[in-house]
């Protein structure tokens, strides 16, 4: 893979057409008194050297690059990514460097979108919570020698460093728990099905089911669901099966939420374990796979930064653990009502 070229500057485009820096940004900006043989020469430097205009230009007419790092995330309204941003900005803090955040709603239009503006306002480096199946957007702010940080969702098809978490490991502790409690109907309830922390907290699950005492898991697998209400209602419909599951994995923390909303009116709850943890758990009696979105957020700054340095992408993939916290909703017993 070729080594990134650092972004192109005001100054490269001067250089490249042999002109000034004040005519190389008359040029560009399209303003008066300034030949038309000049501006064409300009503009082809431009074109020739990948250079955009954009809202950093004050700062690229000096030369300097901006001093922001992206970050482009999924839902901002979901606790776990403002923890993940958090952890960033703290760690790019004292580099001086300042955070700018976009969200994409889930959305992969959203997401290519929100990458090539990120990359006309010459970020230093992107930390790209992705919702991509193909990182071809991206790839292309790669090549620009824009560094590019996976965080909680690997790449499949680009050479970049990543910080994700024991997804697999993490479910099939969850489901194993609830095994080891007499259940062996275990309902999953899961995230959109073409993200691969969906499909590794999938994986586990079913590992732990054909592994354990546990039958007939496909039956009970509930997927594409990324909210509360999707939760809830997936949860509903488990149980109001002819043989229902007496326990719920629920792989993140929103249809975890949701699967809550639906067990009101129920005489007797089943037992449930959750993947991420969230607000009021504790107080819920909510069993929960752990991790700190915080200390994630970090590491992938701090990876952003060493990639800055070097200017040469890893590809290294840093496994985070995660560990379960019992607080009574997965050790109640079938037929044990644990509210």
């Amino acid at each position: 893979m070729p080594i990134p070229q650092t972004p192109a500057t005001l100054v490269d485009v001067a250089e490249r057409a042999g002109v000034s820096l004040k005519t190389a940004s008359r040029a560009i900006n399209g303003e008066p008194h300034v030949a038309e043989a000049t501006r064409k020469k300009v503009m082809t430097a431009a074109g020739e050297l990948g250079f955009q205009l954009n809202s950093m230009a004050s700062l690229l007419k000096r030369g300097i690059r901006s001093s922001f790092i992206g970050l482009v995330t999924g839902d901002l309204g979901n606790p776990f990514y403002s923890a993940l941003a958090k952890g960033v900005e703290r760690e790019l803090r004292d580099e001086g460097l300042q955070l700018v955040i976009s969200s994409t709603d889930e959305s992969g239009d959203r997401e290519r979108v929100l990458v090539d503006e990120m990359v006309a306002r010459q970020v230093r480096a992107l930390i790209v919570v992705s919702t991509l199946e193909s990182s071809d957007a991206l790839g292309q702010a790669q090549e620009r020698g824009i560094p590019v940080i996976f965080v909680d969702r690997p790449s499949t098809d680009l050479t970049a460093d990543s910080v994700v978490l024991d997804n697999r490991a993490g479910a099939r502790m969850a489901v194993e728990h609830l095994l080891a409690h007499g259940h062996t109907r275990i309902g999953f309830i899961g995230d959109y099905s073409r993200l691969p922390t969906h499909q590794q907290r999938l994986d586990g699950y079913l590992d732990a089911v054909a592994s354990g005492a546990g039958s007939s898991a496909r039956e009970l697998v509930r997927e594409d669901l990324h909210d509360a209400a999707g939760g809830r209602n997936a949860a509903r419909e488990l149980l109001s099966l002819p043989h229902p599951p007496t326990a719920l994995f629920t792989s993140n923390n929103r249809v975890t939420i949701g699967a809550l909303t639906a067990f009101r009116g129920l005489s007797t709850a089943p037992a449930l374990v959750g993947f991420d943890d969230f607000d009021l758990a504790d107080v819920l009696g909510v069993t929960v796979v752990s991790h700190d979105p915080v200390d994630m957020g970090a590491r992938a700054a701090r990876l952003a930064l060493e990639t800055l340095a070097s200017r040469t992408p890893r590809g290294d993939e840093l496994v985070l653990p995660v560990r379960l916290v019992p607080r009574g909703s997965g050790e109640a017993g079938p037929g044990v009502d644990w509210r």
